[in-house]
This record gives C-alpha cells, sequence and structure tokens, in this order.
C-alpha cells in the first residue's frame, strides 16, 4: 500500500476522491471496516461512486436500509447503477414494485439496458403491453436478446407477422437459442419446413432440447433413423418424456432393444401411459418377464391407456380366480381409447407457439398436448369436406353436438391458427373445447 501515506493526508483534508480512493485501497487489501470508514467520508463529501459502493457493502452484509440509503443517494445523483440496484432491493426485498418502478425508469432513461429489460417486464406484468414493447425496444437496440425475444412474442399475440419475424430473427442472431427455436416454429406453422430446419439447427447448437426433438421428426420423416435416434435422445436426455418415447420407438425399429426399452422405461416411470404399454410389451417379449409386464399395462390402463387395459385383462384371466375378477372390470368397463393421432407438423408448431407465449410473464401456460388434441382433431374431422363455408353447420349436422359448442370449438381453433383475432383462451376455455373435440370424435367414431 505505498499510496496510503499521500493519500491518507490528502483524504484527512478533506479531498473526497483521495478518501474514495483510500477506501478502494483498504477494500483491495480485505480491510473492509476501514474501506466502509473511508467510503463514508468520501459519501458525505460527495463521492457518488464511495456512496454507491456503501450500497453494496450493506446489500451484501443484509443491512438493507443503509443500503437503500446509500443508493439512493447515489441515484438521486444521476448514477443509473445504483438506481437499478436500488430499484431491484426495492422490488426483490420489499416488494414496492410502484417505488421499483420509478428507479428503473430513472436508470433506463439514463441509458441502463437493464433497467429498461427490467421496467419492461414491470410493464408487461401490469398489462402495459404499449410501454413494455417500447422499454424491450430500448433494451433489444442496445443488445438484449432476451427483449428481442420477448417483443418477438408480444408481436406474435397481436398477429404482427413482420414484427415477430424482425425481433426473433435479431434474438438469433445475437445467439438466443429460445428465438432461433420460436423462429423455426413460426416458419413450420407457416409451412416452410426447409426455412424451419435451419432455426431448428441454429438453435440445436445450443443444446436447445425442442430443437433437438423437432430434428429428430425431420430426420424421421426422412427414414433416417440413425441420425432421429441421436436427435431424440439428445432430447431425452434433457427429461423430456415425449422424446423420451419417441427415442424408444426409434430404438425397437433399428432392433436396439435393450436401448428401447431404457427410454420407455424413463417415460414410463415419468407418467406416460404410452410408454408404460410398450415398456410392458417390451418385459414380455424380451424377458418374458409376466410379472413386470403386468405392471406397466396396469399403470398405462389407469392412466385411460385403451389396449393396455385389453392386454391387462388377458393377462390376469390367465392368473386366477382373484384375477379373472378383476380382469372382468377391466373389460366391462375399459378406459376410453386416448387421442393417439400424429399431428401435422405445423399444427405442433402452433400449439408450442401458443402454449409458450401464454406462459409468459408470469401467464398460466396452456397444454400443448392439449392445444395440438384440438387442433388435430379439428383437422381430422374436417377432412371429408371439401366446401368449408358452412364447417360448423356440416358438424353439427353430422355428429349431433349442438351447433355453440361447435361454433367456441372453431373460434379457438381460429384464435390458436390465427394469433392476435382474439384473445388466447383460458385454461378454462381450453377444456371445455376439449371436451366438445373428444364429443365429436366420439360421435363420429374416430380414435
Amino acid at each position: 500500500m505505498g499510496d496510503e501515506p499521500e493519500l491518507l493526508a490528502a483524504a484527512r483534508a478533506g479531498d473526497a476522491q483521495a478518501a474514495h480512493r483510500l477506501g478502494r485501497l483498504y477494500a483491495q487489501h480485505g480491510d473492509r471496516a476501514a474501506a466502509r470508514f473511508w467510503w463514508e467520508r468520501a459519501a458525505r463529501l460527495g463521492s457518488v461512486d464511495s456512496a454507491f459502493n456503501l450500497g453494496i457493502w450493506h446489500e451484501k452484509h443484509g443491512t438493507l436500509e443503509e443500503a437503500v440509503t446509500w443508493y439512493e443517494a447515489a441515484a438521486s445523483s444521476g448514477d443509473a447503477e445504483a438506481a437499478t440496484n436500488l430499484a431491484t432491493l426495492l422490488l426483490e426485498q420489499r416488494g414496492d414494485s410502484a417505488a421499483a418502478r420509478v428507479w428503473f425508469e430513472s436508470a433506463a432513461m439514463a441509458g441502463s439496458r437493464t433497467a429498461a429489460r427490467r421496467l419492461a417486464l414491470l410493464c408487461e406484468e401490469a398489462g402495459e403491453l404499449a410501454a413494455a414493447r417500447e422499454w424491450h425496444r430500448q433494451a433489444a437496440a442496445d443488445g438484449d436478446v432476451a427483449s428481442a425475444h420477448d417483443l418477438g412474442f408480444l408481436a406474435y399475440a397481436v398477429g404482427d407477422d413482420e414484427e415477430t419475424v424482425r425481433w426473433w430473427e435479431c434474438g438469433a442472431r445475437g445467439g438466443n437459442a429460445d428465438s432461433a427455436y420460436c423462429m423455426g416454429l413460426y416458419l413450420h406453422a407457416s409451412r416452410d419446413p426447409e426455412g424451419a430446419e435451419a432455426y431448428y439447427r441454429l438453435a440445436a447448437r445450443n443444446e436447445h432440447p425442442g430443437a433437438a426433438s423437432r430434428l429428430g421428426g425431420v430426420a424421421l420423416s426422412r427414414g433416417d433413423l440413425r441420425t432421429a435416434r441421436a436427435w431424440y435422445e439428445q432430447a431425452a436426455g434433457a427429461g423430456r418424456v415425449d422424446d423420451q418415447r419417441m427415442a424408444g420407438f426409434v430404438c425397437v425399429e433399428l432392433g436396439d432393444t435393450a436401448a428401447a426399452s431404457h427410454w420407455f422405461g424413463r417415460a414410463a416411470a415419468g407418467g406416460d401411459a404410452e410408454s408404460a404399454f410398450n415398456y410392458g410389451l417390451l418385459l414380455i417379449a424380451e424377458h418374458s418377464d409376466l410379472a413386470g409386464g403386468q405392471h406397466w399395462f396396469r399403470q398405462a390402463a389407469r392412466a385411460g391407456h385403451h389396449a393396455a387395459a385389453v392386454e391387462l385383462s388377458g393377462l390376469l384371466s390367465a392368473t386366477g380366480r382373484q384375477a379373472e375378477a378383476e380382469a372382468e372390470e377391466w373389460l366391462s368397463d375399459p378406459p376410453p381409447p386416448a387421442w393417439g393421432r400424429p399431428a401435422e407438423p405445423e399444427l405442433t408448431a402452433r400449439a408450442e407457439l401458443a402454449a409458450a407465449a401464454t406462459g409468459r410473464a408470469g401467464g398460466v401456460a396452456l397444454d400443448v398436448a392439449d392445444l395440438t388434441e384440438v387442433l388435430g382433431t379439428w383437422d381430422v374431422v374436417t377432412r371429408p369436406l371439401h366446401d368449408h363455408s358452412d364447417v360448423v353447420g356440416w358438424l353439427t349436422r353430422r355428429s349431433g353436438v349442438h351447433k355453440s359448442a361447435v361454433e367456441h370449438l372453431a373460434s379457438v381453433r381460429g384464435t390458436l391458427l390465427r394469433p392476435g383475432s382474439a384473445p388466447w383462451p383460458s385454461p378454462g376455455e381450453l377444456q371445455y373445447v376439449l371436451t366438445t373435440a373428444r364429443d365429436l370424435r366420439r360421435r363420429l367414431g374416430i380414435r
């Protein structure tokens, strides 16, 4: 500390800058008490940097009231970083969002990208979407790719295709894997699978599991089972149950039953009924493990898997009188067939985007599988119709489902396919139209 004598003399004489530097010198050598002493003297002499450092010092030591006091002193002098720290402390420690917004705005106006983003998120939570867009734009223009990604979603939700593409492309170029993936979904939903694949590959470079899953589907559609397996296993390794199931199916096609059992077993343990059913089949076929097969058939049947209930009843019928009674129950009242049809890629892409859009800013994300079932059901039940000018009337007459229910289903479907045409459905509304979709399939004999 060769500079200490000179700084000490100047600081004692009332030099604020010397006192600040002296405090920093002591801090670098681990003497926090001395650092605090000189920063306090410097701050009282008008050093904004010392006031800021004292805010950090007190926040680290848990004396939050003192931290607020010193951050406020620095922020009131125009220090954007102090204003951002003060706003963050007020929001996260006190829950005072009103005061936090004041300081975030002060910092954002002074050029803080972090504050602009935090302010945009607060505006989103308050439903002030126009203000949210402006602050996200400021942050994105300053290089914040997360705000660019959010701007893409805000544009998508109101059906502004040009802005959606602009901001997701911006996020993707900035290295945001979620933006690249959403851009891929958007292009897939717009029937541009080649463009979508390019963005999926960009996202997959950053190990995005959704992109790996989509690339698995692309490879599978081309009959390239080995590449499909590699992508599905990458996605499955991230804990995605649907991809664990798909990895299992591909491994079966490749003749690797050990790997198939592994992936089906993991997905079955995660609650996937189809995987539980297939795991049971493999245990019986490959290991003659009837007890294991029975166990997983039962798990699948309880989750509503119709074929598992039938297989279980067959196993039980051969194992004794008590089991025969249980088998009769499964046969007399089997679960209704579950929706297991694969939907078109553009429909599943729309479902994923809607689920992601509704889950932002503290919202309740709609279930991708439910959204896919709604879109897939409409696609299947309307395929025989050549003239779609009166599709609601045609479905009503053909199925006997009340016209208002079919109209509601059509309306929600339209919102999912054309975002911005109406507000996103609520979770309760989705369940209502899902019931209608299942009723339509039942009445029309579609499984």
